[in-house]
């Protein structure tokens, strides 16, 4: 849809009074033709109808920037102004406008009213504030420019008892109700006067008194048509422009349906005819990047999102548009593999509009980017380095230092590209087991056990750091599987008979009742232990060793309950005497 079917919305909606309709479609109008400003004069317009006098002001701004020598952009900054309580901007505005239009009756009352005393201002029926409303409704702003209408606001502000002289007149009449609201009139005669007809621009007599009621009916008068918002009459350049841009949308559109038809190189030149006659459009910008990224010139795509994010910052476009344009950007640098880049677009796109889609591409895309920078810092070179280091340290009792070298050398070398990585976990586990990190070993034990199986320091490593944890049972299921796979191994071997001495000095009493405390708190931690406990064939067997011993003797004969009690006489919880 063209700016101008917006605009005539927009108007139709400010004449209606619904002055948040109009926004809608002016600014609609403005993402369409951001250079058009009438459409940013009209929309100031809405707002100081909405008392919105900041967003009024913003706009105003805009139609002067655009349009400098148009009077009309003055009219609207002065009675922004005034809206906003700032009586020098509002000068500065009409004084403006004065240079563009000398002989501008309305910019000229306004500034003689704005030069008056504060006391008289504030005292005046006709006020700047008054002023500003007459000048910004479309009912009344044709009236600023009657010398002989603004002669009458000056006469009853110089004598208010004069008011009296112009009541008659139907467009003090309507100053009135547009600028204080008052109905003076009353009833249906008054809604018939809402808005001035096509004689508002001529001097007006009284009404004429309408005949007496007679046995038929009053025909109602015909309501005028509301005033429609003020348009300049366009020059030859601004109707060409106009016509260029008509022609860019069918040129757009055209595209639009060979990019759906996946007839790239066809879309690609209806976009590149659209952007020669209109290169205000950011969206054929980024149509066009769409195309591109398609058929992997990832490259031109980037520099059409970038011209579109400059072009749209300078041109105010919807956030959603520039954020559409950073999202295309990082698609096309992530397709390039380039997801440091991709990652910083995508967060600049979040920034401007919050999108789903968008978020789950920057997840995405960090997930690569960390991916390609765990592979960029493998060197199994480097690893090796670390790992020779690591020996040393630990050789010299550096333990910590060791550590950390054990750790660098995994990070460089971890075990889908290096065949001897659980060797490493075994050296980092033996280095914790002499800083009595218990924990931390035994989980890098685990992992060099998971990783090669036949390894026996595996187990060694792994049995060792139980029993200092005084978990002697699974420190001898650990030994005991590692000597699977190798049978004579002498330490796993003494691994294991130094785990029943503990047993035995356990079952004997010899440990300190602390050290018998300790250990039961800890048992009573255990799930399986729990498990045992809670059991009620071990809860009975457990009862008949305290109350009938013979019982107790059938129960040593079961293997299972043998086993569940050895777990209890290893855990500390029962002792045999």
């Amino acid at each position: 849809m063209a700016s101008d079917a917006f605009k005539a919305k927009g108007n139709a909606a400010f004449a209606a009074g619904n002055h948040e309709e109009a926004i809608k479609h002016f600014t609609e109008g403005i993402a369409v033709d951001p250079s058009n400003h009438v459409l940013y004069s009209n929309r100031s317009a809405s707002y100081a109808s909405l008392e919105q006098y900041d967003e009024a002001l913003t706009d105003a701004e805009k139609v002067v920037e655009i349009k400098p020598d148009w009077p009309k952009g003055y009219s609207r900054l002065g009675a922004a102004a005034i809206g906003m309580g700032d009586t020098e901007r509002a000068k500065a505005a009409y004084e403006k406008g004065l240079e563009v239009d000398p002989s501008n009756e309305g910019f000229k009352a306004e500034l003689e009213n704005l030069k008056r005393p504060p006391r008289r201002q504030a005292g005046g029926l006709f006020g700047p504030e008054f002023l500003g409303k007459l000048a910004m409704s479309p009912q009344t702003s044709q009236l600023m420019t009657q010398p002989d209408f603004l002669a009458m606001i000056k006469d009853v502000n110089s004598n208010p008892s004069n008011m009296s002289k112009y009541l008659g007149d139907e467009r003090f009449q309507l100053a009135l109700q547009v600028g204080l609201g008052m109905n003076i009139m009353g009833g249906d005669d008054f809604a018939r006067q809402q808005g001035p007809g096509p004689a508002a621009n001529t001097a007006r007599s009284p009404p004429t008194p309408e005949p007496k009621a007679s046995g038929k009916p009053r025909e109602p008068k015909p309501q005028p048509e509301p005033e429609p918002m003020q348009e300049e009459e366009l020059d030859d350049d601004e109707k060409d422009r106009m016509q260029k841009r008509a022609e860019a949308q069918k040129e757009k559109e055209a595209g639009n349906a060979a990019y759906k038809a996946r007839k790239f190189q066809d879309a690609v030149q209806h976009y590149d005819r659209a952007i020669e006659l209109d290169d205000s459009d950011i969206s054929l910008l980024t149509n066009r990047a769409a195309v591109y990224l398609e058929t992997g010139e990832y490259d031109k795509c980037i520099a059409d999102c970038d011209s579109a994010v400059e072009k749209g910052r300078e041109l105010r476009a919807d956030y959603k548009v520039i954020a559409r344009a950073l999202t295309r950007k990082a698609n096309a640098l992530a397709k390039q593999e380039r997801y440091e880049e991709a990652v910083q677009a995508y967060h600049k796109s979040l920034t401007e509009h919050r999108n789903a889609d968008t978020l789950k591409r920057l997840q995405e895309a960090e997930k690569k980017l960390k991916e390609a920078q765990t592979k960029a810092y493998i060197s199994m070179d480097i690893s090796n380095q670390e790992r020779e280091q690591g020996n040393k340290a630990f050789n010299e009792q550096q333990y910590p230092e060791a550590v950390k070298h054990y750790t660098e050398a995994l990070a460089r070398g971890p075990p889908e590209v290096n065949p001897d990585a659980h060797k490493l976990f075994s050296n980092r586990a033996a280095c914790y087991t002499k800083l009595g990190a218990w924990n931390e070993g035994l989980k890098d034990a685990e992992q060099c056990i998971e990783l090669e199986p036949t390894f026996i320091k595996g187990y060694i490593r792994k049995g060792h750091l139980q029993f200092f944890m005084k978990e002697y049972e699974k420190a001898t299921a650990t030994y005991e599987a590692g000597l699977q796979h190798d049978p004579e191994n002498a330490e796993l071997k003494d691994g294991i008979a130094r785990c029943m001495d503990a047993v035995n000095k356990i079952n004997r009493g010899d440990v300190s009742e602390e050290e018998l405390a300790q250990r039961r708190e800890k048992a009573m931690a255990d799930p399986n232990i729990q498990n045992i406990l809670t059991d009620p064939v071990m809860r009975q067997v457990l009862q008949d060793f305290q109350e009938n011993p013979q019982a107790a003797q059938r129960h040593l004969k079961n293997p299972m309950i043998m086993e569940k009690l050895q777990k209890l006489i290893n855990a500390g919880i029962v002792r045999m005497a």
